[in-house]
């Protein structure tokens, strides 16, 4: 299997070494190709007004003067050679759950690969100790173990977040869904030396949507959650509703 890594978190983070060492046991071609630094909470942005920049830093592994999605954009579209099987994001530090996934750089990451015709997977360590990226690689890669044997759609993207726990620790895997937050924190707003206001962007919102089922039950109770996504917004329900009431706007 040919397996094309990037996250959000940036080339040097310990994620994405961790996550590149346990996947080179089952990739008989793999390839790094990841943001030059930290660009989490990038969602789906490409660079449309500037040339990007892909530096070989060693051997299969890339640097990119862009965001995530920037990063497998150009990967699959020009960068490499021979396209992969699978698009693979991660290992997150921190979490991607509910809501998290609409910012989220490294499950835009996935789903830019999705969009370009490949199955993918996010994978993210639900914590912020940042202590068992082996564990979450470790999962990763049984994880794709089954996929090899049970192929995942092209239009899926699993999301998966993974207790930051020993191995021996995790209590199993569920198939969740997405759950949702509350409203997000209010901004910070602060004055900068010259006296202007200045804001932080405040806390997410606390769980709100969070019962079994879903992704932050899971991760709550020590389970691997794994979450099948797509990424067609339309409400279809709502379709026929929509058609009759704009039927009736004069043109």
């Amino acid at each position: 299997m040919k397996i094309l890594i990037s996250n959000d978190d940036g080339y040097l983070a310990p994620g994405i070494r961790v996550l590149t060492h346990e996947l080179k046991k089952i990739s008989e071609s793999l390839t790094v190709v990841a943001p030059e630094r930290n660009r989490s909470a990038s969602s789906s942005s490409l660079t449309l007004e500037n040339p990007l920049r892909a530096t070989l830093v060693e051997d299969g592994i890339y640097y990119v003067d862009g965001t995530p999605t920037d990063c497998v954009h150009l990967a699959l579209t020009g960068l490499l050679n021979e396209e992969p099987d699978m698009v693979v994001s991660g290992i997150n530090y921190g979490a991607n759950l509910g809501d998290d996934v609409i910012y989220s750089g490294t499950v835009a990451a996935a789903i830019e690969g999705r969009f370009l015709g490949l199955p993918a997977i996010a994978v993210s360590l639900a914590g912020w100790e940042g202590k068992y990226y082996q564990t979450a690689a470790t999962v990763t890669r049984e994880i794709i173990e089954q996929i090899k044997l049970h192929p995942i759609p092209t239009d899926t993207i699993l999301n998966i977040n993974v207790p930051d726990l020993p191995r021996e620790e995790i209590k199993g895997f569920r198939s969740t869904r997405l759950g949702n937050r509350h409203k997000a924190e209010p901004v910070y707003k602060d004055k900068d030396p010259r006296g202007k206001d200045i804001y932080w962007v405040g806390p997410a919102g606390a769980e709100q949507d969070a019962g079994p089922g879903t992704d932050f039950h899971a991760i709550k109770e020590g389970y691997v959650s794994v979450t099948p996504m797509h990424v067609d917004l339309t409400q279809h329900h709502l379709l026929k509703t929509i058609s009759d009431w704009v039927e009736a706007i004069k043109v």
